[in-house]
């Protein structure tokens, strides 16, 4: 695309956007060009539609003159899931698609633009009693739910629901010609777009594609009642394969909504990271959400006797919460779970982080750096329930290898579990190193935590080692066969695939996307 041909595009976005929502500021670019494991090619321009038709017709220009764009919904990837890999490439931002448009109580659905956030959903159904069987992952403040449906998404009712895509009934999606297609029950003249399997599951072809088919517009989700009665546990176990056996059990039962662990290297990291006002703070949401004073002032109590202390000498914990129709159900099932532990040689332990968990589900996205300032990047698979054991033990293997390296260069690990439904074991590990941290860090992270920690000069060296633990960790992960949510440019997705498979998935992307203008370059598609 010459020169002139790009200003004439940008004149054409500008008439059918307005130029506020048309951008070619560097700094934006820059900032917008970078996920927060690394920074992309700078995209030529951005910009930023309101609502289906001003998608759909900027598409159709974009079509036209051959313009690639990758679409960014709150920009929380670290797998370069929408940074340019290529030169002459514009972002489509999806932060002004940000609005639920439509709650359908005696239908039980909601249908929300892309851009809407996760805590933006929750906070508008919770005083109607209402919930989405998923209710956002860990990064909800920021994370768009269309991001989280091109990427999927693990975490809260994620254990008895599974991960996001599961609770999608359709979608609205531009098509690379600018075309809309609706799916599910929608497309039909007079359907609305309360069910998803309807002929062929061509919602199901949009979900988790990493953004590289389609560009998602809308998105309609179930609705459930919020459960009426809640729970939670917390356990220790002095050994990995004591606790990754003792989650996989529980995991296959799906009684808690959600289930997670942390090894001794991450609890530790999660405890230095919390300061005394966080802790204020979080005391004051698990007496509201207990919905009455006397049961709120009685929880919140006991998570202010039990402070933070008694995790000190915890090697393993394990924490789940349970919900259900009333608080003999909840308890019947904590009981249940806590036999396992029993089983598992572990013991209880205060329940204070699942009960802070849930009373503060999408805070400021503070932990994007480690508590000293240190650069952070997970990477996770997601196994069968009766591979975590064996996998957790070759993750620690690889780890314990490469420990040398890690010790010189000031990188320490950690690792996050959790379940989906009640069959995939969720295993996530962190690393952290010394490295100068990008411009996204700068404006995700509170100025006030910002002024506290350490700032590290560029660490190439360092960065390699992390890269080389990284490739390590994929390449485990793919002799269990492993899934991947946020796919991106980062795992090995298509590699992975049959030569049948890989071909079918290129028909897919070459009918729906010939010139291969969406997000090129993500789930390994040219």
């Amino acid at each position: 695309m010459n020169p002139d041909a790009k200003q004439i595009d940008l004149k054409n976005f500008k008439q059918v956007l307005g130029a506020e929502n048309v951008s070619e500021d560097e700094t934006s670019r820059q900032l917008y060009s970078q996920d927060i494991w690394a920074i992309g090619e700078t995209a030529d321009f951005i910009i930023s539609p309101q609502n289906t038709e001003q998608l759909s017709e900027a598409i159709k220009i974009a079509a036209r003159d051959k313009v690639k764009l990758n679409p960014r919904g709150g920009g929380m990837s670290y797998t370069k899931g929408y940074i340019p890999s290529k030169e002459k490439t514009g972002l489509v931002d999806f932060t002004k698609m940000d609005k639920i448009l439509e709650i359908n109580q005696e239908d039980m659905y909601v249908t929300v633009q892309a851009g809407c956030t996760w805590k933006t959903l929750y906070e508008a159904l919770k005083p109607l009693g209402l919930r989405t069987p998923f209710w956002g992952p860990l990064s909800g403040f920021s994370s768009t739910i269309g991001g989280g449906l091109s990427q999927n998404n693990a975490f809260f009712g994620s254990g008895t629901h599974g991960p996001s895509t599961d609770s999608v009934t359709s979608l609205t999606v531009v098509l690379a010609d600018g075309s809309i297609v609706k799916t599910g029950t929608a497309a039909s003249p007079h359907g609305k777009p309360f069910w998803r399997q309807y002929g062929p599951d061509l919602t199901g072809l949009f979900l988790s594609d990493a953004g590289a088919l389609a560009y998602k517009a809308e998105a309609t989700l179930r609705l459930i009642p919020t459960p009426l009665a809640e729970d939670w546990m917390s356990a220790e176990f002095d050994t990995r394969d004591d606790w990754a056996g003792a989650m996989a059990e529980m995991g296959r039962l799906g009684l808690a909504c959600e289930l997670f662990g942390f090894d001794p290297s991450l609890t530790k990291v999660r405890m230095k990271r919390a300061s005394l006002t966080e802790d204020v703070k979080a005391l004051k949401n698990v007496i509201k959400g207990q919905g009455g004073l006397i049961k709120g002032l009685k929880q919140g109590a006991k998570v202010a006797l039990a402070g933070r202390g008694y995790m000190d000498n915890v090697a393993y914990s394990l924490h789940a919460a349970v919900e259900g129709h009333s608080q003999a159900e909840v308890e019947a099932k904590t009981k249940t779970l806590k036999a396992i532990v029993s089983r598992h040689n572990g013991k209880d332990i205060e329940n204070s982080i699942p009960k802070i968990v849930r009373s503060n589900p999408f805070g400021p996205l503070n932990n994007i750096l480690g508590p000293e300032g240190k650069r952070w990047a997970p990477l996770h698979g997601i196994v069968p329930m009766g591979d975590a054991v064996k996998c957790a033990a070759d993750i620690d293997a690889m780890f314990e290898t490469m420990k040398p390296e890690f010790e010189q260069h000031g990188i320490y690990t950690g690792a996050l579990f959790t379940t989906l439904s009640n069959n995939g074991f969720l295993i996530e590990p962190v690393f952290y190193w010394p490295e100068e941290i990008f411009s996204i860090h700068e404006q995700t992270v509170e100025p006030g935590v910002l002024k506290r920690v350490k700032r590290f000069d560029k660490n190439p060296e360092a960065t390699a080692i992390v890269e080389k633990g990284r490739q390590n960790l994929l390449d485990i992960f793919s002799q269990y066969g492993a899934a991947h949510f946020q796919i991106g440019r980062t795992y090995p997705y298509l590699k992975n695939m049959s030569p049948e498979t890989q071909s079918v998935l290129k028909m897919i992307k070459s009918g729906l996307d010939p010139d291969h203008l969406i997000n090129s370059g993500s789930l390994g598609l040219e």
